[in-house]
């Protein structure tokens, strides 16, 4: 599969939190957490379990920075 987007994290799956519609997806990228949520029929279309490689791909329309 090829896509646009160039900001792909390779990432592991530490946890995944199932809903009865969506899910959050903890994603280990060099020591920081990524979270996601997406649905659950992508959930079990991927099969994602903790342990998995996968590649986090980030959009963004704004990003804030606190301090």
């Amino acid at each position: 599969m090829q896509i646009s987007g160039r900001n792909k994290l390779q990432a592991t799956v530490k946890e995944v939190v199932r809903g009865e519609v969506m899910a959050k997806v903890v994603m280990d990228y060099k020591g920081n957490e990524i979270v996601a949520a997406i649905t659950m029929d992508s959930i079990n279309e991927l099969g994602l379990k903790p342990g998995d490689s996968v590649a986090a791909l980030v959009k963004a329309t704004d990003v804030m920075v606190i301090k």
